[in-house]
């Protein structure tokens, strides 16, 4: 419904939303471990089969967006594992192979993905969620940090080192559920009263995929950071942007993170 503007870049595809749950059930609302806890079942088998995906987690649960183009081989690739039900007027409808067969060719297998440079920057971020209904207290606060605050992001150097800090904020409202990710000094900005965190209240840092935007075409960029998190137990909260991939894990784990990353980067050399 957004007029067109020269000063808004829209990426051509149409996008469809996967949502993973386990049993059939929604989320219970507790804190997910993100991106790795579907790395091999869902986002490997995707990018063997050139499928290209955004990802974003929120405090709630993890969101895969695919191509609508590419659903006929998100079926055919996940059918054999997964249940896998399309919302029509609000109704769960069972999806077969069958139904999105038309046309369908089997994928190559890939190639090789390119391994993309990480970053990671000393900034430490906080995943939060608030009330719905407490939303018109911070609202204020909202709209200074998403517009006014932030000086112009710094880009990282020639020499690819990483940042010393990174300004991000990211907001998400989906099916009434906020999801806030910021730095540990905005948090300080607003009503501690009124941001829910987990119960250990844990402060997470951030690895950025990418020395330059990334485009969609490309796949295997998620899987990158998921695989190896995985092969290693270790939680990641994930979120896909216009231009970059942020994967946040948890303080403690950083540098297991970076020497995991670094080493299969110097493998595939």
């Amino acid at each position: 419904e957004l007029p067109p503007s020269e000063f808004m870049q829209v990426a051509d595809s149409t996008w469809l939303v996967l949502s993973v749950v386990s049993n059939g059930r929604a989320p219970s609302g507790c804190q997910a471990t993100g991106v790795t806890k579907i790395a091999r079942s869902v986002i490997a088998p995707l990018a063997e089969h050139h499928v290209s995906v955004l990802m974003l987690s929120t405090y709630q649960t993890d969101f895969i967006l695919v191509r609508e183009r590419d659903l006929p081989v998100v079926i055919h690739t996940l059918a054999g594992e997964f249940d896998i039900y399309k919302e029509e007027s609000g109704e769960c409808i069972p999806v077969t192979c069958d139904d999105v067969s038309n046309g369908f060719l089997k994928p190559k297998p890939a190639a090789s993905p390119t391994l993309h440079p990480v970053q990671s920057p000393q900034t430490r971020f906080c995943v939060l969620t608030v009330a719905p209904d407490t939303l018109p207290a911070i609202a204020t606060m909202l709209m200074d940090v998403l517009f006014y605050s932030h000086s112009p992001p710094r880009e990282a150097g020639a020499d690819g080192q990483d940042l010393d800090s990174i300004t991000f904020f990211a907001f998400s409202l989906i099916e009434g559920y906020i999801s806030i990710v910021m730095d540990a000094e905005t948090q300080k900005r607003f009503p501690s009263d009124l941001l829910l965190t987990s119960s250990t209240g844990e402060l997470w840092r951030m690895v950025r995929i990418g020395g330059q935007p990334l485009g969609f075409d490309e796949c295997g960029i998620v899987a990158q950071i998921a695989e190896p998190l995985a092969a290693a137990d270790i939680s990641a909260y994930y979120i896909s942007t216009f231009n970059f991939d942020h994967a946040l894990v948890p303080e403690e784990g950083i540098a297991e993170v970076i020497q995991l990353l670094q080493q299969r980067q110097e493998s595939s050399r």
